[in-house]
């Protein structure tokens, strides 16, 4: 008896997140860990698909580096390096909207109706909803020190969202499933920054929640302390005194445009942890880190 009694008090701690995110949209960027263990797919899926269901309004942008990677060596085709950074050929540029827009997002999408949601697959490429121009020249280091000027090739800029495709899905009771391949000017293929293209598709709907599902608990101190709620100037802060590094820099850094450009609050999440969707929007405490507008 005790623990259905606690199953109920579960429920009634959700109760006023429930009402509170009725109707809202969340944009979730969805990657790491979670995208390649078999169980914390299914979780994820069934997680969605009880968002949807009590009316919390889903976005999923996906990434999909390590099957890239693996469809690369599978095929033949060597990784182009400059300055320790990756080059996107034109070939390299097939694969990769093979893998995105293809493999991956249709699995998806199949998880997510297989648990009784409504999935539409589509890239930026559809209606042209993501406009991009490739990124300019960037500066490295090559072996010896010394700076060199890299081309990163076929690698996009999202310079505009037209949110009209994803806002008609939605209304129809679909969760969209986006693959992070934007159009240029040409109607060329670029790959973008999946984190980066979530955070713009959630300005565009201004989202009250993005959330990036990375492999690590959130943002932590020096001290290694987990923070579980970071004000947009403390944020900003603890990147310029060093605190914050590594690739925490630039997720935490996305998470700071998107709050500037109207989205309500950001989330880094541990994708590692089963349900981690239903234990931040559902309960007092949250997990991950919950960053803010001052």
């Amino acid at each position: 008896m005790d623990d259905l009694i606690h199953k109920a008090e579960i429920l009634h701690e959700a109760l006023p997140y429930i009402r509170r995110f009725q109707n809202r949209t969340f944009v979730v960027k969805y990657g790491g860990h979670a995208m390649i263990d078999a169980t914390l797919r299914e979780s994820f899926a069934r997680d969605v698909c009880l968002l949807r269901l009590i009316g919390i309004q889903i976005v999923v942008v996906h990434g999909g580096g390590p099957q890239i990677d693996q469809t690369l060596e599978r095929m033949g085709i060597r990784a182009v390096f400059s300055g320790g950074l990756r080059v996107t050929d034109d070939a390299t540029m097939q694969v990769v909207e093979m893998v995105l827009a293809g493999s991956v997002n249709s699995d998806l999408v199949g998880l997510i109706c297989k648990h009784g949601g409504r999935g539409m697959g589509l890239s930026g490429r559809d209606d042209a909803f993501l406009r991009a121009t490739r990124l300019d020249e960037v500066t490295s280091k090559d072996k010896s020190g010394a700076d060199v000027i890299i081309d990163l090739g076929r690698v996009g800029r999202i310079v505009h969202v037209e949110p009209a495709l994803i806002r008609n899905l939605i209304s129809n009771g679909f969760i969209p499933v986006v693959a992070p391949i934007a159009m240029d000017a040409a109607g060329s293929s670029l790959n973008v920054n999946a984190d980066t293209a979530a955070a713009r598709i959630a300005e565009a709907l201004g989202a009250a929640k993005l959330i990036l599902m990375t492999d690590v608990d959130g943002v932590k101190t020096n001290s290694g302390e987990l923070l579980p709620s970071l004000a947009a100037a403390e944020a900003s802060k603890m990147i310029g005194d060093g605190t914050i590094s590594g690739g925490m820099i630039p997720k935490l850094q996305t998470c700071l445009d998107a709050l500037k450009d109207g989205v309500e609050a950001a989330v880094i999440l541990d994708g590692r942890v089963p349900h981690v969707l239903l234990l931040e929007i559902f309960t007092a405490h949250g997990v991950g880190t919950l960053v803010r507008r001052d």
